[in-house]
């Protein structure tokens, strides 16, 4: 009895609970933001990782730790809830966005994009930065809209694919393509780079963010987490800035 009641006295505090949110790429600040607002507990911390959908469904796919899974699009989630790897009924879409062109090259006149768009010409020889269409969500849309308009033979040759949306959004903000097609709230976040057209959504599948939490991972501060992000606090933070909020 003395060892045991000496072994509780001289034990340490009790462990830190962390959660860890895999998050795409565009929704960076506003995560940023809730983490930043969220009321952890002594010893609780949120922390995220981000990257593009696609990459960061692989890494559940491979048992790396994580609590909660913000994707960019429907399909990924649909991939990982197939397998089993989500909480049964947690599944929520607190946002949407919208796709743009964007350039970085000065007295480009706004366009709207039609089938009678002439894409060579406004990239004079030069590429059209996309997230990569085989994988990353905003490039997947960028190609269903140049299909849909029927451009994507002429251009799918002039592409400079990108491992994520950010990705393609730093290639046109240094100059590197003088166009390319970025989701709208990251398009507002950058200096220097100028929307040249917004692409109908009707061209495209709808642009979701649909969050869960992964299996066995709901302990009470992820599920506290979660519900902050996916409720009024965080549909605020994401109307704030710039998605598409019901």
């Amino acid at each position: 009895m003395f060892a045991s009641l000496l072994a509780t006295c001289w034990a340490g505090p009790a462990a830190a609970e962390r959660v860890i949110v895999l998050a795409a790429a565009s929704t960076a600040h506003v995560i940023d933001e809730l983490i930043g607002q969220f009321e952890a507990g002594p010893g609780e911390s949120v922390v995220a990782s981000y990257a593009g959908t696609s990459a960061l469904a692989r890494q559940i796919e491979s048992g790396a730790p994580a609590d909660i899974f913000l994707a960019a699009n429907a399909a990924w989630m649909d991939h990982v809830e197939a397998q089993g790897l989500i909480e049964p009924g947690s599944r929520q879409v607190p946002a949407g966005n919208r796709l743009v062109f964007v350039t970085g090259v000065g007295g480009m006149a706004p366009f709207e994009p039609s089938a009678a768009l002439d894409l060579s010409a406004l990239l004079k020889g030069g590429r059209l930065a996309v997230g990569n269409p085989d994988h990353v969500p905003a490039g997947i849309y960028a190609r269903q809209a140049l299909e849909a308009l029927s451009l994507w033979p002429d251009v799918r040759s002039r592409l400079a694919p990108a491992a994520d949306v950010r990705a393609a959004l730093a290639l046109v903000a240094r100059g590197e393509a003088p166009l390319g097609i970025v989701y709208a709230t990251d398009a507002a976040r950058i200096e220097g780079v100028h929307v040249v057209g917004t692409i109908p959504a009707s061209l495209h599948e709808p642009i979701v963010y649909p969050a869960a939490l992964i299996a066995g991972r709901a302990s009470p501060l992820a599920t506290r987490f979660f519900e902050f992000l996916a409720g009024p606090e965080g549909r605020v933070a994401f109307a704030r800035a710039g998605f598409v909020v019901d």
